[in-house]
């Protein structure tokens, strides 16, 4: 679960800047239709999915039985193409983002400041060492990471929560720029979804992780159970 899901965190780690450039002062609304697309869209799908295929080759094997032949052949290719770039694009777009954290970080040395490029390389050339040296292992590391990343949310959470009711007139004052850009609800909607599939990067992890179903352990209709929970 955690090696699947660091797909999904990733996103959630960079999605605050990403929906802040998107949609401005209307990201905590496209952040929460975000999370509502998760659970009661992509989740309930996904289940269905994890049904249909368990064996874990996931929607592509759901296709290519609906499409037999060369037909069928041809569309999975194809839908692999895109896979693939978006597989290539979160890793890198993950490991960019993780680059500026490392030298805005006040500890990095300030003559790292122009090294963006090199450093992003190392971690993803870290990140094929891991894959490289064993599934077991990147597993173990996925886990470490993704409790770490849990426990730091809770932090930023935390100290947001705090932030918020220490100073409540800043939510006066969002809520006053939204009155004042947006004519009603279902126009702040509207632009939410619009901007919607630049904030859904990280919904390509259901699909990997129904790829990796056989790995669960149990019998076909526990593996199923387990990985819809996931």
């Amino acid at each position: 679960m955690c090696l699947t899901g660091v797909d999904y965190f990733s996103t959630l780690g960079y999605q605050p800047g990403i929906a802040a450039l998107a949609a401005g002062a209307l990201s905590p609304v496209a952040t929460l239709l975000l999370v509502a697309l998760t659970l009661f869209g992509a989740l309930p799908t996904y289940r269905a999915v994890a049904e249909q295929s368990p064996n874990g080759l996931g929607s592509l094997s759901m296709l290519e039985r609906l499409l037999p032949g060369w037909g069928g052949k041809l569309l999975v290719l194809f839908l692999l193409g895109f896979v693939a770039t978006a597989f290539i694009v979160t890793i890198t777009l993950s490991a960019a983002d993780a680059t500026a954290h490392i030298l805005h970080n006040p500890f990095v040395p300030h003559s790292w400041a122009g090294a963006q490029v090199p450093v992003t390389l190392v971690l993803i050339a870290a990140l094929g060492g891991v894959f490289l040296a064993g599934f077991s292992e990147a597993i173990s590391i996925a886990v470490v990471l993704v409790a770490t990343y849990l426990l730091l949310n809770l932090v930023v959470v935390g100290t947001a929560v705090q932030r918020v009711l220490a100073h409540p007139e800043q939510v006066t004052s969002w809520q006053n720029v939204l009155a004042a850009d947006y004519s009603s609800p279902v126009a702040m909607v509207a632009v939410a979804l619009y901007v919607m599939p630049k904030l859904a990067l990280g919904l390509s992890g259901f699909e990997t992780g129904v790829a990796v179903m056989p790995l669960v352990k149990g019998k076909l209709a526990e593996r199923i159970r387990a990985r819809a929970s996931c």
